[in-house]
């Protein structure tokens, strides 16, 4: 069973970052805690998207990959994770 207490998510797409493989780099190429490997790399982000961009991008995946997910209930759980994250934070 995984512990989404202390799980950390990208701080961009929210995507649950299980192992460090899956952190991003800063330009010195050391991990970057805060954002996943498709978002950020060599300290800047991957793509220049707004947030609503990132929102649709992810709603599709998350469907994708959940059948049990429907696209009204990725919508919901993304509108009110996305503004709380650090990239979108300050928007």
């Amino acid at each position: 069973m995984q512990d989404f207490e202390n799980m950390k998510f990208c701080q961009s797409c929210a995507m649950p970052m299980e192992s460090e493989e899956i952190y991003g780099t800063n330009a010195d190429g050391s991990k970057n805690e805060d954002y996943c490997i498709y978002c950020f790399k060599d300290g800047e982000f991957t793509s220049d998207m707004s947030m609503e961009e990132m929102m649709d991008f992810c709603i599709e995946k998350m469907v994708e990959i959940h059948p049990d997910i429907d696209r009204a209930q990725a919508t919901a759980m993304m509108s009110e994770t996305f503004p709380k994250l650090k990239r979108w934070a300050n928007d």
